[in-house]
């Protein structure tokens, strides 16, 4: 996809929420979302990090290429 493409598709949602929801209901949604996209890179930083060790062990481990 294209990255404006995204961010503009981002950008129309967060307007078609906005408009619907009070501003308590849009504070408590934002930082639930802030919590699931950081949630979810520290999800792929350690899958990352766990898959580069497994590397690294493999490498240490004798008669292991």
């Amino acid at each position: 996809m294209d990255p404006c493409a995204l961010t503009a598709g981002v950008t129309a949602l967060a307007n078609a929420i906005a408009c619907r929801l009070g501003e308590p209901e849009l504070n408590l949604l934002a930082l639930v979302l802030t919590q699931l996209g950081d949630t979810l890179a520290t999800i792929a930083a350690q899958r990352a990090y766990c898959r580069e060790a497994g590397k690294e062990q493999a490498h240490d481990q004798p008669g292991r290429p």
